[in-house]
């Protein structure tokens, strides 16, 4: 049987860097549509790329193929780059020496792209891509719920894929 093929929309953002952040996806199975988001007090923008991925992921209920589309270049060249290959192989550093920031977080998202076939699109930010644009807006959501002392905002349910 083969895997079911789900496509992820994802974005992250901060206001100020490091600052308040937000992440939001879009999961979509056939006609089937599920947003999320949430966010973060004292984050960075990189850090809210990276969890609106590792969200949509962990709501997967079984292995499905992915077709993650992100107009984060770091998320994204991680993988396409084989830099996530790299940190792992030098004991999570940079080819500087550096510690890789996030580290915990990308070893998180690594063990999801093994129990599901990942795809990686970089897309245009901030273009015409209207599912990028509404994870965007739902990014930005969460941002005004942490920062009015809200909390987390938390959108949607377990996707059926």
């Amino acid at each position: 049987m083969s895997k079911k093929r789900v496509t992820l929309y994802t974005d992250g953002a901060c206001s100020g860097n490091p600052g308040v952040g937000g992440w939001g996806g879009i999961l979509i199975y056939g006609e089937h549509t599920l947003e999320y988001s949430g966010g973060e007090a004292e984050t960075t923008n990189n850090r809210m790329e990276l969890v609106a991925v590792i969200e949509g992921l962990s709501r997967l209920k079984f292995p499905c193929a992915v077709d993650v589309y992100s107009d984060s270049a770091y998320v994204v060249n991680a993988f396409e780059e084989h830099w996530l290959d790299a940190w792992k192989k030098s004991g999570w550093k940079k080819a500087d020496g550096k510690p890789v920031l996030n580290a915990e977080l990308w070893d998180r998202l690594d063990g999801l792209t093994r129990v599901h076939e990942v795809t990686f699109h970089k897309v245009k930010g901030h273009a015409d891509n209207e599912f990028n644009n509404r994870c965007d807006a739902l990014a930005r959501g969460a941002i005004k719920a942490q920062a009015g002392g809200e909390g987390e905002a938390q959108n949607g349910g377990e996707s059926g894929a």
